[in-house]
């Protein structure tokens, strides 16, 4: 199983950014996907989760400007980012709850990351 995200780049302030997160392979079941993110010098942090029916968790940072939203067709999780801050700064990764086999538990597999930039 692999986690791939997508979109991360460089953005003025108070501009938006989406980024997308594609889980692939022997995928038999999904529960929580999640996003964090690690600024330089800081310890990685949540950012935002949603749960198989898309029960919605964000941080305090995050509410009312970034929304979270997934497709459990396509396995895939976004991130819409919004009036973005450079302490938005930080390599955002993805995470998802994966169960590959019946007689397997979930476990958690995390995504590479993909570096977001707030600067003007």
């Amino acid at each position: 199983v692999q986690l791939q995200a997508s979109g991360g780049g460089l953005v003025q302030p108070g501009g938006s950014l989406r980024v997308s997160c594609a889980a692939s392979g022997p995928i038999l079941s999904t529960k929580d996907m999640g996003w964090y993110r690690q600024a330089p010098g800081k310890q990685r942090e949540l950012v935002a989760s949603i749960t198989a029916s898309k029960n919605k968790n964000y941080a305090e940072s995050a509410q009312g400007r970034f929304t979270i939203s997934r497709d459990n067709a396509k396995n895939m999780i976004y991130l819409e980012m919004n009036s973005l801050k450079p302490e938005d700064t930080a390599v955002y990764y993805c995470t998802a709850q994966i169960q590959i086999t019946p007689q397997e538990g979930y476990s958690a597999y995390w995504g590479p990351g993909t570096l977001v930039t707030v600067s003007s």
